[in-house]
């Protein structure tokens, strides 16, 4: 499965690819440490964070690839963080992760750009086609 590559970044070989790089935002940590274990086994380069302000702060956003966000955090939503992402111009596709379906927040989400919206629990398969998807640049 580790034969999606994301872009290339300086200090690569020419036509070396590039394993990508996933950030994943939630505050609950068995759920980090799932998403974190799914994406090393499938080959992805994994980040996790307890918190939009941890990402926020952390120097990875210039290198991720794709975000798979929870909905309801403390502090900062998902949606928030996707619209500052957006506000810093910032081109990430976005995966919102949630427990608590909420039809208006999924439309909302996917009109302002994320690229899947999953239901917890949801299958590894649909994580994982969600974040291919989004590594391709399809809107689900």
């Amino acid at each position: 499965m580790g034969d999606f590559y994301g872009r290339s970044w300086e200090g690569t070989q020419p036509n070396e690819p590039v394993v990508s790089l996933v950030g994943v935002v939630d505050d609950d940590e068995s759920v980090r440490e799932a998403i974190s274990s799914l994406l090393r086994s499938a080959g992805y380069r994994c980040s996790v964070f307890p918190s939009a302000k941890a990402f926020l702060e952390s120097e990875t956003l210039e290198a991720t690839d794709c975000m798979v966000l929870d909905v309801r955090m403390p502090e900062v939503t998902g949606p928030e963080l996707q619209a500052k992402l957006r506000a810093m111009n910032s081109a990430v596709p976005v995966i919102f992760v949630t427990a608590h379906a909420d039809d208006e927040v999924r439309a909302r989400a996917l009109r302002e750009g994320a690229t899947a919206f999953l239901n917890k629990p949801f299958s590894e398969d649909a994580l994982l086609d969600a974040i291919r998807s989004a590594l391709d640049g399809e809107m689900s």
